[in-house]
């Protein structure tokens, strides 16, 4: 039933019905869903979701060439994994035979050393024990200098009291006192200090000449020492400023976390993304393929597609088939996408790679999208997690990115006035360290207009201190 109201003079008329309308409209579909995904994933990343792919997927092979085929033909999926002492002898045998020397410089690219460099692993415990053994205490004290060391955090300290240990060790108090001073005489130095001031005291202990007057500022000055007030230590202790800035250089020397020679976690290295080379004088974009796996469709599958009279076998193969060839194609537009990006930022930062950090010039995910015609949102799938290996060094794809600061020159990164802070600070009078407001004003100088509160943000995010705790009394 249709109403009808009557508003200013005119007839206004409300009725329902039904309606066809044609429209486009973006669906995120599992495919399109996994091609972002693809996308997004650094190579690293990458190589593990490309296994649990082909472990989800019978279509799929990965590492074709350490695929071992049959006798009839078809390839079987079952990779021999070669034992690393193998590798190592069959490196070496290729290093050797100076008839092949272009397959030993193969072998010797693909060798990589820093994977064994880190193997042999001492953790601080086996490193406290060992020593233990050699130490003449009784027993129950080695026992007990033992509980203790199974109880250090990873830096070194102990963080339980020296009653609730004896508690749970079933001993006495004074028995784990002695437990505590012998383990605090093992090396490294520092080890088993229950806080900073008394890490840094077994430190200084060890040192002869014994530093007095360093470990009477650690002592009852460690807070004035590290709001860098040494006027007021050289005040209280009676000595001139330059000497307790000489202590404060020798104490600032030590290891404040003595455990962490002995972490046991492993060494993670950067994987770039992308290489950027010069070559006779223009850069060259070449992606990091190498680490990714092959991957090629199972052609015992395609057989079974075309032979067999099974419907819900066909199905099946059919929908793997598909779901193959989709991840394929996202492959290879992940490798497009990643490229044209890559020569964007070439292009645009070329003075960069040319003259260096000075000269990096503002950039924003619109500016790629319009160099390369595709979405922001696609720019940043496409830049996140990964780096690139430049001849300036290894970079993540955001450092690239950032926002611009006008100069008399005009706009300029502002990388490049961080790094233009920093030469200025390295280069100060450490006597009379530049305050925020006089950097601020010798940028000005150089055309670089920027307000005193921007200089103190870009110096923090350098991590360096103010002008008060940067003054040195030598």
């Amino acid at each position: 039933m249709a109403k009808r109201y009557r508003t200013g003079g005119c007839r206004v008329q409300l009725s329902y019905g039904l309606a066809q309308v044609q429209k486009l409209k973006l669906t995120l579909t599992p495919q399109l869903r996994q091609s972002l995904t693809v996308l997004q994933l650094s190579t690293v990343d990458l190589v593990a979701f490309l296994r649990q792919q082909a472990d989800e997927n019978p279509l799929l092979i990965v590492d074709a060439d350490d695929v071992a085929y049959l006798g009839d033909g078809e390839q079987h999926a079952e990779a021999r994994v070669q034992p690393e002492w193998e590798e190592e002898i069959d490196w070496m045998a290729y290093a050797d035979d100076s008839g092949d020397r272009e397959t030993a410089a193969a072998w010797s690219e693909a060798y990589d050393p820093l994977s064994t460099a880190t193997r042999d692993e001492e953790t601080l415990f086996v490193v406290l024990a060992e020593q233990l053994r050699y130490v003449s205490v009784p027993e129950p004290v080695r026992r007990a200098a033992l509980f203790l060391a199974g109880n250090l955090t990873e830096a070194g300290y102990l963080d339980l009291s020296l009653a609730e240990a004896a508690a749970a060790a079933g001993t006495d108090v004074d028995t784990m006192q002695w437990a505590l001073e012998v383990l605090q005489s093992l090396d490294p130095p520092g080890v088993g200090a229950r806080d900073l001031r008394e890490c840094l005291l077994l430190q200084l202990a060890r040192r002869q000449p014994r530093d007095a007057l360093a470990e009477a500022i650690v002592r009852d000055h460690l807070e004035d020492l590290a709001a860098h007030r040494l006027g007021r230590i050289a005040a209280a202790l009676g000595v001139h400023e330059s000497e307790v800035q000489r202590a404060a250089d020798r104490i600032r020397a030590l290891n404040p976390k003595p455990g962490l020679a002995y972490a046991s976690d492993n060494v993670r290295y950067i994987v770039p993304d992308v290489f950027v080379e010069r070559v006779s004088g223009e850069y060259v974009v070449v992606l990091n393929d190498h680490i990714l796996p092959r991957i090629t469709i199972n052609a015992a599958y395609r057989r079974l597609l075309a032979d067999s009279a099974d419907r819900d076998a066909r199905r099946y193969v059919e929908e793997r088939l598909n779901a193959a060839l989709w991840l394929v194609r996202s492959l290879e537009q992940r490798r497009l996408t990643i490229y044209r990006v890559t020569q964007a930022i070439v292009q645009r930062q070329r003075d960069f790679l040319d003259r260096g950090v000075a000269y990096l010039k503002p950039l924003t995910l619109r500016d790629v999208a319009e160099m390369t015609g595709l979405h922001e949102s696609t720019v940043s799938r496409a830049t996140a997690n990964k780096y690139v290996q430049t001849p300036r060094g290894l970079f993540a794809f955001k450092y690239f990115f950032g926002g611009g600061v006008e100069t008399a020159s005009g706009a300029t990164s502002a990388e490049s006035v961080k790094a233009r802070i920093r030469a200025l600070i390295d280069g100060e009078d450490k006597k009379k360290p530049l305050s925020d407001q006089k950097l601020a004003d010798l940028l000005a100088q150089e055309g670089i207009a920027i307000a005193r509160r921007t200089v103190a943000k870009y110096r923090e995010e350098l991590g360096i201190p103010p002008s008060s705790r940067r003054r040195r009394y030598d």
